[in-house]
This record gives structure tokens, C-alpha cells and sequence, in this order.
């Protein structure tokens, strides 16, 4: 979806000089009401879009701190050509983050009053009473953002969960097993981190854990990616061998466990309208060893069912442009989309579904937004379902997940719905379609997911001997 920007500044990595701009330009955006951080962040011309993200995002949930210390420092009453959302980002990392590193010129003006800033933050400290950055945050507004954990998707493309496991342990990380419940993954602190009940490859790990530096994220051997987010690719569950289409793929998360799913065997037809987003995919899915994929810079919706190199796609991963409010929990700043947007979004959502369900040899299709509201997720299911009755119908998923769908007809609570309250994950929403012809039952499609939900470790990784024996060495 294209999102109006603002500011300046090239570059493209965390220590460019275009970092602050572009960040300034997307804060704006968000405080404004134009996007979400998400569609904003890959809607801008910055080429690097993870410590983008990273860096709005962590200025969003400081904000209020933030315009406390400059606003006690005087920095734009000082610095009248400095930008107010500029100003922000750079207090951010001066302050709370990892220290300026590019900036150019704004550096230095900035840097110039260090010394304020840093007193001002001491100061706010003292009146908190409190010692640390983090309990600076209102309870209210960080509640949520701190019980969300840690998610770690163990990359079987290369390595073996146990591996990873052990390499854990080794980091002086303490392993509790399967977690039994919401409130055991709730209380993680310090170093103690679990494997997911439901997706056998997750692990979970305190919120306030980092592992973008971390060796096994750098070699692409654990892909961070939020619980709901891992949901879509685990239930539509293709075997190796599949043709699947990846119909708005980017960033590459989803094709990426597709891939590891299908142990690189068949083919994913992954796509997006956006370039730069489908190169920083193609960069990502080469460091996650995928190789059974292929991109097409092109709108889904222009795609031929008909076309015969679609004639064996039988599963649809469907994750379209969505108004990204399962997200607003964790960045209080963003407001809610108005009714016009909201509506425009749902008849483009439900285009999209039509039009995956008009692909011939579609079995399966799981469509899913990190929505919240009911008119893009149950509306827009059951509005293309009541035109497809005859061929499609909701399957009921994962009856032991508590937070289910709602709507105005009996069978939303087939659909999923996660939120940071509820299960401890991104807000998020998830229904599985599959072809009705009178021979399917939804018993053995229920029962093709308890398999997949309990495998084993062992069974979990398609990695060979060798290559395993490569992964421990790396490790």
C-alpha cells in the first residue's frame, strides 16, 4: 500500500546517515495516522528495513520519556532547525539505544548537548524513583508490550532444534522444557526460556531478550518471528513436493517457513508489488537457506488461474495489505483507521480471497491479517465464503486455542484470534479454507494438524547427517 513520506536522508544501514530521516518520516506517518509502522517502514525508500523498524518502534514506546527530556532540555527551542520527529529518533538512540552512529550534521548538533539530555534523563529518573530505563515506561501503556515474549522459529533448513537448544544452554541459558501454560510463559525472566506448546520449533524467551546480534540469527539459523505470525505457514501445513503461491509474500518471514516446512521440495510462487521489498526478501530467504522459491514482482490479482504453471497449486498462503492494528497495542501513538479506510481495505481483502479461491486445484487456503478489527478478518471471510459455499467451507483449527473468531455467524469460531492479552502475541487473525466436495471430512483434516502440531524433534528437521554435523561445528 503506498504511504505518503516525508523527510530526507540516503543511505541504507543502521550507521547511514538516511537512517534518522527516514526514521523521523515514518514517526511522523505513525503520530499522524497515515499508516501503520509497518506499512510505512516498507513504504519508504530506505533500503534496510529491520533497523527501521527496530528504531521507530522503540521511539514510539519511549515517546512520552523522550518529549520529557527534551522538552526539559530545551533542545528545539535551542535547535530551531531541528526537526521535532527528528530530534526524537536521535534522543533515542543517544539516550536509550545503542549510541549515534551516522547522522551527519544532526549528529553533531545533537551531540552538542549530550550532556543536557543525559541530565534531564537522570533527573526524570530520580522523580520516577526508579533506575532503570525500562521502568520509565506507564504501566498502562507498556503492560502489553511486556508480556509479549521473545519468539525464536528454529531454522530446520539448516540446523536442528536440539542443536539450538544446546547452543543455548551452552550461552548459560537455562531450558524449561514444553510450556504447560499461558502463565508459565508469562512469568519468564532472566535467562529461562521454553519450547512452544503448540508450533514445534518455537522457542519463547524473555520480551526483553535481543538476538539480532546473535550468531545463529546472522547465520540464519533462528528466524525472529512473532508466535501469530508462525500460525499461517504451520496450518496450511504443505507436504514436501507442494506447489504453493505466496500471495502477498514480504518480508519473506512466512515463505520462509513455508520452505522449511516443505523441506525446500516443490516449488512457492511467492509474491509481491513492491521491488524493494521483495529484494530485502530475496536477501532474506537466501541467509535462511531457502531455495525451492520463486519471486514474482507482480499484483496477485493480475495472476491467470488458468495459467498452466499454476495447475498443481494446491495450498494459498494469503496474508494481503491489512490496516496493521494488531500491532497498535505494543505503539500506543498510532490512532485507528477511519471507517473509509477500513472499508476500502476490506473490498481490496476481499478481492484477493476471490481470486485465490479461483485457482482450480486450490485444496487448502489459509487467510490471515495482523488486523484486529472484524471487518477485515470475519466479514471478509464470510462476504466470499457465501459466494463459494458450494466449493469452500472454514475449517475448525486448533480447538485447544482459546481465543477464537467472532462475527455474526456460527461457524467464526472455526477462525483464530490471538492478541498480546489473550495468548501472549502480536494481535492477529487466522481461518482456514479448504475445497468441499462431500469426501473430505473436517476430522481428517483436524487430525492432519494435531500430526503436525505434535511432531517430534527428530521428524522436524529435514536437515541430512552432514549437514547437521556442519551446523553443530557452526554452533
Amino acid at each position: 500500500m503506498a504511504e505518503r513520506r516525508r523527510g530526507g536522508g540516503g543511505g541504507g544501514g543502521r550507521s547511514g546517515p538516511g537512517l534518522y530521516g527516514a526514521a523521523a518520516s515514518v514517526l511522523a506517518g505513525v503520530e499522524n495516522g497515515e499508516g501503520s509502522l509497518k506499512n510505512l517502514v516498507y513504504g519508504s525508500s530506505f533500503q534496510n528495513p529491520r533497523p527501521l523498524y527496530a528504531l521507530v518502534s522503540e521511539t514510539l514506546r519511549y515517546s512520552d520519556v523522550l518529549d520529557s527530556v527534551l522538552g526539559a532540555a530545551g533542545l528545539l527551542r535551542i535547535e530551531k532547525k531541528l526537526q521535532p520527529h527528528l530530534a526524537k529518533v536521535l534522543a533515542y538512540d543517544l539516550l536509550l539505544g545503542k549510541g549515534l552512529r551516522g547522522g551527519g550534521r544532526w549528529k553533531a548538533l545533537v551531540l552538542k548537548h549530550q550532556a543536557r539530555l543525559q541530565a534531564e534523563l537522570a533527573r526524570l529518573k530520580v522523580q520516577k524513583k526508579v533506575s532503570r530505563n525500562e521502568d520509565l515506561l506507564p504501566p498502562a501503556g507498556g503492560a502489553e508490550q511486556a508480556q509479549v515474549p521473545r519468539y525464536v522459529r528454529v531454522n530446520t533448513l539448516k540446523t536442528h532444534l536440539d542443536d539450538v537448544v544446546d547452543y543455548f544452554k551452552r550461552q548459560q541459558h537455562s531450558y524449561q522444557g514444553k510450556a504447560g501454560s499461558l502463565e508459565e510463559v508469562r512469568s519468564l525472566s532472566g535467562k529461562k526460556f521454553f519450547l512452544d506448546p503448540h508450533l514445534p520449533e518455537l522457542l519463547i524467551f524473555p520480551p526483553q531478550m535481543d538476538f539480532h546480534d546473535n550468531q545463529l540469527y546472522v547465520a540464519g539459523h533462528i528466524i525472529l518471528q512473532d508466535k501469530a505470525s508462525c500460525l499461517p505457514a504451520f496450518l496450511l501445513n504443505p507436504p514436501p513436493g507442494s506447489h504453493v503461491i505466496d500471495a502477498c509474500a514480504a518480508p519473506g518471514n512466512k515463505t520462509s517457513h513455508l520452505a522449511a516446512i516443505m523441506k525446500n521440495k516443490g516449488r512457492i510462487f511467492a509474491f509481491d508489488l513492491d521491488a524493494k521489498r521483495l529484494a530485502t526478501m530475496s536477501t532474506m530467504l537466501m541467509r535462511a537457506g531457502a531455495t525451492c522459491y520463486q519471486l514474482a514482482h507482480q499484483d496477485f490479482l493480475t495472476t491467470d488461474p488458468e495459467d498452466p504453471k499454476y495447475s498443481q497449486v494446491r495450498y494459498i498462503l494469503l496474508d494481503p495489505s491489512c490496516s496493521g492494528s494488531g500491532m497498535a497495542s505494543r505503539l500506543p501513538a498510532e490512532k485507528a483507521p477511519p471507517p473509509e479506510r477500513l472499508q476500502a481495505l476490506a473490498g481490496f481483502q476481499k478481492k484477493m480471497l476471490a481470486h485465490a479461491l479461483s485457482f482450480p486445484a486450490l485444496q487448502r487456503l489459509v487467510y490471515s491479517t495482523c488486523s484486529v478489527y472484524q471487518e477485515e478478518n470475519e466479514d471478509v471471510v464470510w462476504d466470499v465464503l457465501q459466494q463459494r459455499e458450494k466449493d469452500f467451507r472454514l475449517v475448525k483449527i486448533l480447538p485447544s486455542w482459546a481465543h477464537r473468531g467472532s462475527g455474526t455467524f456460527a461457524e467464526a469460531k472455526f477462525c483464530l484470534r490471538a492478541s498480546p492479552k489473550e495468548t501472549l502475541t502480536n494481535g492477529f487473525f487466522v481461518a482456514v479454507l479448504e475445497r468441499w466436495n462431500g469426501e473430505h471430512s473436517e476430522e481428517s483434516f483436524s487430525a492432519v494438524l494435531h500430526k503436525a502440531e505434535n511432531t517430534t524433534k527428530e521428524d522436524s528437521c529435514p536437515v541430512s547427517k552432514k549437514r547437521a554435523k556442519q551446523a553443530r561445528r557452526a554452533l
